[in-house]
Formats: C-alpha cells, sequence, structure tokens
C-alpha cells in the first residue's frame, strides 16, 4: 500500500519560539521515519510539503485548492492519502475536501493534534499513528481522524479549544463524498461569502451591506431557525434576493440543525427564499456556498445544488 502524507502546517509540526509554537520543517517527517521503523511491513508513505507551511488560521479557500488538487495530481500514484493540518479550520478544509473531490474512491485521512510532535506528551503522535492505520481499513471518502476516533468529513465540527478530544461529528449513512464516475476536481473561484450571526438587537444594517456587496451569505439563527423580524433584516434578505444571491440559514446550536416552519418567527425566512441548511455545521455550509458559486453559475442550478444533500453534509 502506497500512501501519500500532505504537510501542510498546524500545530502537529510545530516547535516552541519565543512567540510561541510556529510551523517548522523536519518535525512530522522525523515522526514518520522513527514510527514506520518499529513497523513490520509498513506502508510505504511520502510526504509532500505545501510550502509555505501556514496556521491554520492563516487558511483560505485557496489552501482548500492547493490540498485538492495535490490529491487529484496524484491519485493515480497512491492509494491513499493523509492530510495533517491546524485544528482552527480543520473542519473547514475537511468539508472544503469532501466538495472538491467528486467521484473520490480512495480514503483521504485529515488530522492533526492539539500539541505539537515535537512536546513530550502530545497528542500527535497517537492521531498521525492512527491515521496511517486507517488508511488501510476506512472507505474511500474525506474523514477525520482525532483522539481515536474516525468522523465524517463533512459533519465535523471544532467544539472543544484545549481538549485532546477536540472534535465532535453527527453521524451519517451517506459517506463523505460525493458520487461519481471518476475524479473531479473542483476548484473554489474567489467568491465573497460572509458570516452573519443573529443576536439581540444586532444591528441589522451591516447584514444590509453584506447584502448589497457579497456573493452569497451564511446566516446563522437562533435554536431551530427563528430571526429577529426586523426592517432592517427584512430589507438584507430583500437585497439578496433581489440580486440572485444565496442565502444559507444554518443553527447556532452545535447539535438538532433547523427545522424551518416551527416557529412564525422563521417566516422571515421563508418568505424570502432563504435556504434551510438542515443539520449543517456551519463549516460545511460555507465551504459548500464556496464551491456551489464557483460551481453553478445559473442561480437556479447553485439553489438545487445548495438544497441536495451531496456527500452527507445534512441530514436529508
Amino acid at each position: 500500500m502506497k500512501t501519500l502524507l500532505i504537510h501542510t502546517g498546524g500545530t502537529i509540526g510545530m516547535v516552541a519560539t519565543d512567540d510561541g509554537f510556529a510551523p517548522a520543517e523536519g518535525v512530522v517527517e522525523g515522526f514518520l521515519d522513527s514510527h514506520l521503523a518499529t513497523q513490520t511491513n509498513a506502508p510505504q508513505i511520502d510526504i509532500r510539503r505545501l510550502a509555505p507551511l501556514i496556521d491554520s488560521a492563516n487558511a483560505t479557500p485557496q489552501d482548500w485548492d492547493r490540498i485538492a488538487t495535490t490529491i487529484a495530481e496524484t491519485d493515480a500514484d497512491y492509494d491513499a492519502f493523509i492530510v495533517t493540518h491546524g485544528t482552527d479550520t480543520l473542519a473547514y478544509t475537511a468539508a472544503a475536501l469532501c466538495f472538491a473531490l467528486e467521484g473520490l474512491s480512495k480514503p483521504v485521512i485529515v488530522t492533526g493534534s492539539m500539541l505539537p510532535l515535537s512536546v513530550p506528551g502530545n497528542d500527535g503522535t497517537r492521531n498521525l499513528a492512527d491515521a496511517i492505520a486507517a488508511t488501510a481499513t476506512a472507505a474511500p471518502g474525506v474523514w477525520v481522524q482525532f483522539a481515536g476516533r474516525l468522523l465524517h468529513g463533512a459533519r465535523v465540527r471544532k467544539s472543544h479549544s484545549r481538549a485532546f478530544d477536540a472534535f465532535a461529528a453527527d453521524p451519517s449513512d451517506i459517506a463523505p463524498r460525493q458520487p461519481g464516475t471518476a475524479l473531479t476536481l473542483h476548484r473554489t473561484g474567489a467568491h465573497k461569502v460572509a458570516f452573519l450571526s443573529v443576536a439581540p438587537g444586532v444591528p441589522t444594517d451591516l447584514f444590509e451591506y453584506a447584502a448589497q456587496t457579497c456573493d452569497g451569505l451564511v446566516l446563522r439563527c437562533f435554536g431551530s431557525g427563528t430571526v429577529p423580524g426586523t426592517e432592517g433584516l427584512a430589507r438584507a434578505l430583500t437585497t439578496a434576493a433581489n440580486r440572485a444571491i444565496p442565502v444559507v440559514a444554518v443553527s447556532q446550536c452545535p447539535e438538532g440543525g433547523m427545522a424551518l416552519g416551527t416557529y412564525a418567527a422563521a417566516a422571515i425566512l421563508r418568505h424570502h427564499g432563504v435556504i434551510d441548511g438542515g443539520d449543517m455545521t456551519v463549516e460545511a455550509a460555507y465551504a459548500k456556498l464556496t464551491y456551489a458559486l464557483a460551481h453553478s453559475p445559473d442561480p437556479a442550478t447553485r439553489r438545487a445544488r445548495l438544497d441536495t444533500s451531496l456527500c452527507g453534509e445534512f441530514t436529508p
């Protein structure tokens, strides 16, 4: 079995500096050399560093493209892929890879750590070893291996800022991959997508500005899908509808998701054609909207794509 490890940076490959942990060369490579030396019938693992290495707080959709392109261009040469990534935006990247790699027929295992491999007592040693093992057993799709669990890449979210068991994901019967007869790479483009979160008394003129200037909006709602019924929000949603830009609504609650229609306070969303994001995570909603804008220029086709569960990102 032959695996490509794509090292993007992140805590797992950092070392201590005067300003705190920072990406460094050779940390992941050193671990692999020592780990594989102790294994019988060790798999062949090649490493490709995406230069420059980044702290995942600086990750952009263009970095998603770099990772997805590397996988697509080397797909014929490898049986599986591992992506080492910083934890802060790991869930965004995992979801993005689900949407980027249509027809993926091999496992892609995304992992990282809360403490660097260079620090005694770290969690990176276990996570990377588990990711290597998962390449031989995981079904085709994008998975996140963390703290002893293999999690659905399109449903994963970072649920704790410090604990080793930092990620959670709702289960799904749909694999974290888009079906297809052959591997097709989708790129993100350069669209502007805004996150808007409702709160009691939040100034809605900011929402209207976003509706006027952005290509798509992710609206984080209360509970099962309620929002303040203000004139400002109504104007913003009217602007979005008139410009035919998609607005995807998701819940601020980490579990349960949306249920538009349960409360009258959600009527403003239905009346303005807001897309029900169901139980999608905010990370998956953002990534999916970014790819939908690049993939489907026609508003009707784009909406149909956003309404469809492509890789288990929401419960149909």
